[in-house]
C-alpha cells in the first residue's frame, strides 16, 4: 500500500497540485462561509455539508476528469495467450499518445479478472481483479505515435475462462 501512496505522489504534475489546492481552498472558503452564516442554521449546515462534500468527492472526480481531457491515451491489447506447457500468460499491447502533450512515462494496469455466468457479477469482476500487474513505459512518447508493450505474468494458474483488461496512467 506505501508503495502505491508514493508511486501515485511521484506522478503528480503541477496541474494536480493546482487541482487539489484548489479543492482545499475551495473546502476553507464553505467552511468559512457556515461559520459566519451561524445565525441561519439550514444554510450553515447545507455549507458544511457541501464542504464535506467537496473534500470527499472532488479529489477523486477532479482527477479523473482532469487526466482524462489532459493525458488521453488509447490502450489495445494485440495478444493474450495462456502458454500451454508453461505456468504463463503472454499479453502484447500497444498504448496510442492520442493528446497534444508528449508523455514522459505511462504506466499501464493489467487486470485479469474471473468470468461468471451471471452477467452482472461480470461488471463488478472487472473492478476487482484476482491478478494485477504493472508495467512502466520510461521512453518518451510524443503526440499520435505508439509504443509496444509485452507483459509475462507468471506462475498463472487458472483453468477456468478469464477476462483481461487494460488501463494507464500517463504523465
Amino acid at each position: 500500500m506505501k508503495a502505491h501512496i508514493v508511486n501515485f505522489i511521484h506522478t503528480l504534475g503541477l496541474y494536480d497540485y493546482f487541482l487539489f489546492g484548489g479543492i482545499i481552498f475551495v473546502f476553507a472558503l464553505l467552511l468559512i462561509m457556515a461559520v459566519l452564516l451561524h445565525h441561519h442554521i439550514k444554510t450553515a449546515v447545507t455549507l458544511i455539508f457541501l464542504s464535506f462534500l467537496t473534500i470527499t468527492i472532488a479529489p477523486y472526480a477532479g482527477y479523473r476528469i482532469l487526466h482524462a481531457t489532459l493525458y488521453k491515451h488509447t490502450i489495445t491489447l494485440t495478444t493474450v495467450q495462456d502458454l500451454e506447457f508453461s505456468d504463463i500468460l503472454l499479453i502484447r499491447g500497444d498504448i496510442k499518445n492520442t493528446s497534444k502533450k508528449t508523455f514522459k512515462e505511462c504506466t499501464v494496469t493489467i487486470g485479469i479478472s474471473k468470468i461468471n455466468k451471471i452477467k452482472q457479477l461480470n461488471k463488478i469482476y472487472l473492478y476487482l481483479p484476482f491478478r494485477s500487474e504493472n508495467i512502466t513505459l520510461k521512453e518518451p512518447l510524443k503526440p499520435q505515435e505508439s509504443q509496444d508493450f509485452k507483459l509475462l505474468i507468471e506462475p498463472f494458474r487458472y483453468s477456468k475462462k478469464f477476462n483481461v483488461t487494460a488501463t494507464g496512467v500517463c504523465r
